[in-house]
């Protein structure tokens, strides 16, 4: 008997989904996840990486400014010691900042040593950049206080990238790589996946998701990855209105942002709102900045990875790049947006995405060219932004 309502119960549990669907209903979103994942592939590839090399020593610009720069770096510095600790704790503002600021500047230092390995061939980068990785992987174990999410985040997203290329480039070996991915496992990813930042800016959520998906990569882990490709195609269109949204912007999923007065507290009080307007925007454009790297950043691991998300958000990301940028680049601002006055200060974010939309995709972006080919070379923001025009400038791999 019991093995009869089993089958009953699973076949009227068939039909219910089948109905669902014949009606409309919700289906399951699409594995996201390729089937074997691309190494290198967190941010640069290795076809990216061999086109900026050979621009470098060819001596061509804007890349081989974009190397010096790099090189003459403190993050390049072979004589840098990593400061590891146990537990990273960062308030507010990273009031208290305890390791917080180490903690940014030792991955993005990891991840300059793992460049210039590669560019140089030189295997003492290749061995600090393992020094900087595994101090820390042999120490840390928690990130606490109020900014725990998007400081690991922001350290999150940029430790993959390094260690994706010691690993699957650095012919001397890593010992303690295994290691280091327990670490990614254990004391980053429950963090940044956790989904508690969905009533927070939209920036804190899409640096986290970043994080995530880097890290599913470096871990091989496709139900990671797919959660994380999930949050991000629900929060780009909460993050950068389109007119087809309708009268409001769209509100973070699963939050409890929901009616007309919430989304306009939320974005920033702006009550008018136009084709490529960001959550952040009447804020200021330099969180706002973080928010629109980041979704670039996710769109071009995607694309290493072999599903690309470009064809997904690039009208949001376009509209985004070009409406910040106009202001940018002297563009008067309207008496309708944020009361007549912005706070400017995008800083070098936008070559990953303006390299993919234009360089690759062919789309006219006149403003977003004129303000990042004025920025060249970019460096880095000390958060996670790193070294862009020398990985992605013009690159068409």
């Amino acid at each position: 008997m019991a093995r009869t309502r089993t089958a009953l119960l699973s076949v009227l549990a068939l039909l219910a989904g089948l109905l669902s669907l014949q009606l409309g209903g919700p289906a399951p979103r699409a594995t996201a996840a390729p089937a074997a994942f691309t190494h290198p592939g967190v941010l640069v590839s290795r076809a990216q990486l061999d086109y900026a090399r050979s621009k470098v020593q060819a001596g061509q610009q804007p890349w081989k400014a974009a190397y010096d720069n790099m090189m003459g770096s403190s993050y390049a510095s072979l004589s840098r010691t990593p400061q590891p600790r146990a537990v990273v704790e960062c308030g507010s503002s990273s009031n208290p900042n305890h390791g917080c600021t180490e903690e940014r500047q030792d991955a993005i230092a990891a991840y300059t040593d793992a460049l210039a390995w590669y560019f140089t061939r030189d295997s003492k980068y290749a061995k600090k950049s393992i020094e900087i990785m595994d101090a820390w992987s042999a120490t840390i174990t928690d990130h606490t206080n109020s900014n725990a999410p998007l400081q690991s985040g922001w350290s999150g997203a940029t430790w993959p990238r390094a260690a994706e290329i010691i690993k699957y480039t650095y012919d001397g070996g890593w010992p303690g790589a295994g290691r280091f991915a327990t670490m990614l496992r254990n004391v980053y990813l429950p963090e940044v996946s956790n989904g508690s930042a969905t009533t927070k800016n939209g920036n804190w959520e899409l640096v986290m998701t970043e994080a995530a998906i880097g890290i599913a990569v470096f871990l091989d882990d496709r139900s990671a990855y797919d959660k994380a490709v999930s949050t991000y195609l629900d929060r780009v269109p909460a993050y950068i209105y389109l007119t087809s949204d309708g009268d409001l912007p769209k509100p973070p999923a699963d939050s409890s942002i929901d009616t007309k007065a919430e989304i306009i507290k939320y974005w920033q009080g702006q009550s008018t709102f136009a084709d490529g307007l960001a959550q952040e925007t009447c804020r200021d454009f330099g969180h706002t900045g973080w928010g629109i790297a980041s979704i670039a950043d996710i769109a071009e691991t995607s694309r290493i990875q072999g599903q690309d998300l470009y064809p997904k958000i690039q009208d949001r990301l376009r509209y985004a790049l070009g409406f910040h940028t106009a202001y940018e680049n002297g563009t008067a601002v309207p008496s309708w947006l944020c009361g007549g006055s912005v706070k400017k200060g995008l800083d070098q974010v936008t070559e990953v995405g303006f390299n993919a939309l234009h360089n690759r995709l062919g789309i006219s972006m006149s403003n977003a060219q004129k303000y990042t080919e004025a920025h060249r070379p970019s460096g880095t923001d000390n958060y996670f932004n790193a070294w862009t025009t020398l990985t992605h400038a013009d690159n068409p791999s």
